[in-house]
């Protein structure tokens, strides 16, 4: 299979994830083998008091990046469940768009080994950083 286009990777999104994950209005901004970059748009809802992106979106956002990291790593989109999801929270990121980069580290047969790195838009320190282990079931048929 070839590398998956935004297109693709909309659909999988609009089809394999729950409704209030399409509603965070997530945009792929590339996909390389075994990397995603997804922007998560500024949005009222997600902020906390002061506009403060919360916590929360983050974690669901590294969530999500992740498992197309792993989709694009082993060239197509499995089912997968969530082992572990381990989130540092450096500085508030108010009122902008955030950058959330997304890398397998380790993949094997049965786990993947990735980490999130959230960006703000126009800042190059992080955010926020999340490591995150994936169990991996059979690839999807189309």
């Amino acid at each position: 299979m070839s590398m998956l286009t935004k297109a693709e990777a909309d659909a999988i999104l609009t089809q394999n994830f729950p409704p209030w994950i399409n509603e965070l209005g997530l945009r792929f901004e590339s996909l390389e083998k075994g990397h995603v970059r997804l922007r998560l748009p500024n949005n009222s809802r997600l902020q906390r008091i002061g506009g403060a992106v919360s916590g929360p979106a983050i974690m669901a956002v590294a969530d999500t990046a992740m498992a197309f990291a792993v989709s694009t790593a082993r060239d197509g989109f499995a089912d997968m469940a969530t082992v572990s999801q381990n989130t540092s929270f450096f500085r508030a990121a108010i009122d902008t768009d955030l950058l959330c980069d997304a890398r397998v580290m380790r993949l094997g047969r049965s786990l993947a080994f990735g980490e999130v790195l959230f960006h703000a838009l126009g800042n190059d320190a992080p955010v926020a950083q999340a490591t995150m282990t994936y169990a991996i079931g059979a690839p999807r048929k189309p």
